[in-house]
């Protein structure tokens, strides 16, 4: 059982000079500062084993015991693997191609017995706090693309992420059960992969967790992408995985090409333009506007953090997990003050990596309600819990979260992240219908609802 000493060293004694103030007379303390002034004080902290934080091992970068346990186990088994690979012969994996297996990684949550490990997990509602689960996601997809995309591949490229497509919660997780996070690779392009990772209960049949994300090989000297191993489908569960990331890979495609040819789908258009003359009352006539809608530019929540080296990944960059739980607790908290009541979580609809964030920037994260809408939980959750018996519709909060890398001595900011949230207040019957004020949030908005549609289809 280790312990630890905090000892506070004597004083010496200096000159102090005694005036009165007021005319309070002198207090008699009876010696009891000169006898506190003359001992050394020892504190003893006895910590059980099973509240004891990991320990370093030999072949631990310093940074990583700074991260949740999960993500420094992830981090080490990488690097483990990275070793392994600089002492064993290259194989020739760019024609032979992979099979998902090979690039599977699972890890097991052990709250049942860990108690550091559940204490480090819960909110304070005593249930999983969600936010942490996102960063071991990251760190969770990032160990897979490594096994497919970087393992013994000649140019030894970076991997990075290029965008989260989807997390979705089917139910409810208790925190006092075991759970268990996997993934593997599912879809490859010529330097993109789609991993997709689940989240299930210990002895369980279903996930209650889905998440579907993007990695982009890099060479790491011309910083352009680079041709990876493919993914070869070996049973019909992989090989329909396969299809349905072809699928999503070219929806992508067409909205990029969309995006740098200025179109803009003309049903988006016309949608924005409607939910423009509809919020115009508010900046014209607001008196006798609709007291049960609002403008976007009143929803708005901000913070701002310094990027510090502890929360930097094997890249030296700031990691993409961290950022994320950031962008998650801000939405909530956004959502929160909002709806006027604790919000229930849905799920993550999209997150874009637009630039990196270093060690050292002034980061600053702006949310916004996106739109308002209303649905049934059964919609997003399989397991209702507590709302089985609740079959309303519900308010639905949507919020955008954008993290701007700040230069206040350039007077600059560049984007760096976007994140998009959905949130059920339900515990309200209603909440106040948000507007644009111009049509850059106007299609925004219609933009937003059009991709929102497109998920609850597939």
């Amino acid at each position: 059982m280790p312990i630890i000493r905090v000892t506070h060293a004597r004083m010496r004694p200096f000159a102090v000079r005694r005036r009165r103030l007021g005319n309070s007379a002198p207090i008699n303390t009876g010696g009891i500062y000169r006898n506190l002034r003359d001992m050394t004080t020892t504190t003893t902290i006895n910590l059980p084993h099973a509240t004891q934080h990991p320990q370093q091992d030999k072949h631990d970068a310093p940074e990583i015991l700074f991260k949740n346990p999960i993500v420094q186990q992830l981090w080490k088994a990488r690097q483990l693997a990275r070793m392994e690979e600089n002492s064993s012969h290259p194989t020739d994996v760019m024609s032979s191609g992979r099979a998902p297996s090979e690039s599977r990684v699972q890890v097991v949550y052990d709250f049942k017995t860990n108690s550091y490990l559940l204490n480090a997990y819960r909110n304070p509602w005593g249930q999983m706090r969600l936010g942490k689960l996102m960063e071991d996601l990251d760190a969770l997809a990032g160990n897979i693309a490594y096994l497919h995309g970087g393992r013994n591949h000649p140019k030894h490229p970076m991997i990075v992420t290029a965008s989260v497509d989807r997390i979705r919660l089917r139910e409810r997780p208790q925190i006092h059960d075991n759970q268990l996070l996997s993934g593997q690779v599912t879809w490859t392009g010529t330097s993109s992969m789609e991993i997709k990772m689940t989240c299930t209960t210990v002895d369980a049949k279903q996930p209650w967790l889905e998440c579907h994300c993007t990695f982009v090989t890099l060479d790491p000297e011309t910083k352009k992408p680079t041709a990876i191993p493919p993914v070869l489908p070996q049973t019909p569960k992989e090989h329909a995985d396969y299809a349905a990331g072809e699928q999503r890979a070219a929806i992508k495609k067409m909205r990029r090409n969309q995006q740098l040819n200025e179109l803009a789908p003309s049903i988006a258009l016309s949608l924005a333009q409607a939910l423009l003359d509809e919020g115009r009352p508010l900046l014209t006539l607001p008196s006798l506007a609709d007291p049960n809608a609002i403008l976007i530019e009143s929803t708005k929540l901000s913070n701002a953090m310094i990027a510090q080296p502890q929360v930097q990944n094997l890249h030296n960059r700031i990691f993409g997990g961290f950022l994320m739980r950031r962008a998650f607790e801000l939405a909530f908290a956004n959502a929160y003050v909002f709806g006027g009541a604790r919000p229930l979580f849905l799920e993550v609809d999209e997150v874009s990596f637009w630039a990196p964030v270093d060690v050292g920037d002034l980061v600053v994260f702006n949310s916004r309600v996106i739109y308002t809408d209303y649905g049934y939980l059964s919609d997003y959750y399989e397991g209702m819990t507590r709302f089985a018996k609740r079959p309303a519709l519900l308010p639905l909060v949507h919020i955008e979260v954008e993290a701007w890398v700040t230069e206040p001595e350039k007077a600059t900011a560049k984007l760096s992240n976007q994140f998009y949230f959905s949130f059920a207040i339900a515990d309200k019957q209603q909440v106040r219908r948000v507007l644009p004020a111009n049509l850059d949030e106007a299609m925004r908005m219609a933009l937003r609802i059009g991709r929102d549609d497109e998920q609850r289809q597939t």
